[in-house]
């Protein structure tokens, strides 16, 4: 049985960051189905893309990324986010987990790290399916 391609949202105000995890994410198993700039759009395209997982900044204007998840898991809480940021002070770390993020990446960042939450994230949604 093959595995289906995971539809990935970003949501991250910078956007080289949002160019970087494109490229990223170009050629592995991964369709990336929506980009936004702030948390607010993403909470709007979570709706209505509905992706497997979403890359998040924390650090965000118009809604920042714990509140943003907070909101996308109450309604869809199959989504697996992975948070990204600059910020990795225990509280941020602690706020994203309690919220639900499924996973956190450290600003910068590489492809393997990317490559290897994804990963984990990927066999934990075909366990489901």
């Amino acid at each position: 049985m093959s595995k289906k391609r995971l539809s990935i949202l970003i949501v991250e105000d910078n956007d080289m960051m949002r160019a970087i995890l494109r490229s990223i994410l170009r050629g592995e198993e991964y369709d990336v189905v929506g980009e936004a700039r702030n948390g607010l759009l993403g909470v709007e395209l979570a709706e209505r893309l509905k992706p497997d997982i979403i890359c998040m900044d924390v650090l965000m204007p118009e809604k920042n990324g714990i509140e943003a998840m907070a909101e996308i898991k109450a309604s869809r809480p199959n989504t697996e986010i992975v948070m990204i940021t600059g910020n990795s002070d225990p509280e941020t770390v602690q706020d994203a987990i309690m919220n639900g993020a499924a996973g956190f990446i450290i600003k910068p960042f590489n492809a393997a790290r990317v490559l290897d939450v994804l990963a984990k994230l990927s066999t934990r949604i075909q366990a489901r399916a």
